[in-house]
């Protein structure tokens, strides 16, 4: 399956035998204010992972890690869609949502980060 917008290809769901594999545009040619990102550890320092079961699993009840998305927003807003606590005009929840891949970078940095101190210390 592939998305377009404006005529441009932004995404794909492929799949295999054995595999589903959701892929976004990269290319530098989309892309402009191109900048190293900087303080990774920093960030992740404020990340709160946490352990919990879904509500409505309530068959299969396993505890799973995760964040809470409003707790994430401050630091990597572009992993989050929806506000903390919304309501459509009925008053039914409107609930956040979050793209964990978005947070990849931000961890790739701070590895890269801590192998520059632990090469310092070395």
């Amino acid at each position: 399956m592939q998305f377009y917008r404006s005529q441009i290809a932004v995404g794909r769901i492929d799949i295999t035998t054995s595999a589903t594999s959701y892929v976004t545009s990269s290319d530098y040619r989309l892309k402009e204010n191109v900048e190293t990102l900087s303080s990774g550890i920093n960030r992740v320092k404020q990340l709160k992972p946490k352990r919990f079961s879904w509500i409505i699993d309530e068959e299969d009840n396993a505890n799973v890690d995760g964040f809470l998305a409003h707790e994430v927003s401050s630091i990597v807003p572009e992993a989050i869609t929806g506000e903390k606590d919304a309501v459509d005009s009925d008053g039914n929840a409107l609930y956040q949502q979050i793209d964990q891949a978005k947070l990849v970078p931000l961890l790739v940095k701070t590895i890269q980060e801590l192998e520059a101190r632990i090469e310092t210390l070395e």
